[in-house]
């Protein structure tokens, strides 16, 4: 073998000597970096669920470490999942509060809303006897007469003095030639 010949040879083996580390540099890079993008999709995912505040926990600590391919993206949703965290609506502070809330939806003709918030109330306190009462109140509105019955039945074994109000209520009009509706305002007759 001439020199010439060796000269080239040894010149190969660098040069793929060079190449499988920076191949092997290359394919540890996205096998460090698979978990992140993993973490990432998950985050995405929770975004695209709408459950925003654990979207935007899991986003910022996934952040420190994140690859700088999707560090921006990770910035950009974690923007998006504190504005939808913020304009998610009212919080309150009690039971009563949410109540509140719910009389007033129910007055301003909010009726889907209205319904949210006193099932909240009733799935957090199961024995408000005045949100079952809003509740039955909402569904005489909407001319759902045997919620409405369901309802306010349960409003006045909670508290008796539901009836009472009841026969007085105006906005149970729709439920007057009810018999039912009779019965259960009027036992003793």
């Amino acid at each position: 073998m001439t020199s010439q010949a060796k000269a080239a040879a040894a010149s190969r083996k660098k040069t793929s000597l060079a190449a499988a580390r920076a191949s092997a540099a290359k394919s540890t890079a996205p096998a460090a970096n698979s978990a992140a993008f993993q973490h990432y999709q998950a985050a995405v995912q929770l975004v695209q669920q709408g459950k925003y505040e654990k979207a935007h926990a899991a986003l910022e600590k996934l952040l420190p470490d994140a690859p700088r391919e999707i560090a921006e993206r990770i910035r950009m949703y974690i923007a998006t999942c504190k504005r939808q965290v913020e304009s998610a609506g009212p919080r309150f502070e009690t039971v009563e509060e949410r109540y509140n809330y719910a009389v007033w939806q129910l007055n301003a003709g909010f009726y889907e809303d209205a319904r949210e918030h006193f099932e909240g109330v009733l799935t957090d306190e199961p024995k408000a006897d005045h949100a079952w009462y809003g509740l039955a109140l909402l569904h005489c509105i909407t001319n759902r007469q045997e919620e409405c019955l369901t309802a306010l039945s349960r409003a006045i074994h909670l508290n008796p003095r539901n009836r009472l109000q009841a026969r007085t209520d105006n906005d149970f009009q729709a439920m007057a030639d009810d018999p039912r509706f009779t019965e259960l305002l009027y036992p003793e007759l």
